[in-house]
């Protein structure tokens, strides 16, 4: 469709037809990115709600059999601390499978061969900072891994800035204040995360207040006072836009 000469609110209209707001039952993409401070515990929280969101999704498929691979190296299981299996929600303890990587290559291979099992419902990684390993180079053998066997791939980084990446969604995830518990005022609330979208191919970026409730993933928009800084989306006069790419 020629959209040249059309009117400028109808052009928009019509973008935003081909690029709809995400929706937290979206489906999960196939490679994602979760950019979060080691100090919250915000990256492993927020992919284990996506997780579960991706699981209760597939209910009544070949999912619900399936397990979930969690790979971190050991910057990250040092920065963050491994999983805690009797703290994990119950539909995920006994389908959780763990490994420890010494180095950011080792955790990047054991993701690879993830992705290839077909006996796992997705693959989950940790990693920390910018390692040289984790280049375009690696990030875009994830992402044809993941697409050609069809397993999401959900990748934490810890302390990360945001480099160079095939991922199909990327996020950045930081700490929210949690909702009043119902019955308890004094117990802690369910867990909730201030999630900007800063880069998605088939979604346009926006801000979302995540809370991981008991039968779903609840998103509310962000106030407009929060609006992301996306200067450092781009590098330099003349460098290209991470949000392009």
């Amino acid at each position: 469709m020629d959209t040249s000469t059309l009117p400028k609110a109808a052009e928009l209209a019509t973008r935003a037809a081909r690029n709809p707001r995400w929706q937290p039952d979206a489906a999960l993409p196939l490679h994602s990115e979760i950019f979060a401070p080691a100090t919250q515990g915000v990256g492993a929280g927020a992919a284990l709600a996506f997780v579960q969101q991706a699981l209760r999704a597939g209910e009544g498929s070949s999912l619900e059999e399936r397990s979930v691979l969690w790979v971190q190296d050991a910057r990250a299981i040092k920065l963050g601390g491994r999983p805690y299996r009797a703290g994990l929600p119950e539909a995920l303890r006994h389908r959780l499978i763990h490994v420890a990587a010494k180095t950011p290559e080792d955790a990047l291979f054991a993701m690879e061969e993830g992705l290839r099992c077909r006996d796992l419902a997705v693959v989950v990684g940790e990693v920390a900072g910018n390692p040289r390993a984790l280049d375009f180079t690696a990030s875009r053998r994830l992402t044809l891994t993941a697409q050609k066997h069809g397993i999401p791939l959900l990748l934490v980084r810890l302390d990360a800035e945001a480099d160079l990446s095939s991922a199909r969604m990327r996020w950045r995830m930081a700490s929210a204040p949690s909702s009043p518990p119902r019955w308890n005022v004094a117990a802690p609330g369910r867990p909730a995360w201030h999630a900007q979208l800063f880069r998605a191919r088939a979604h346009p970026p926006g801000e979302w207040i995540l809370r991981d409730e008991p039968e779903r993933l609840a998103a509310e928009r962000a106030p407009e006072t929060t609006a992301p800084d996306h200067g450092d989306l781009v590098r330099g006069p003349g460098a290209r836009s991470l949000a392009a790419l």
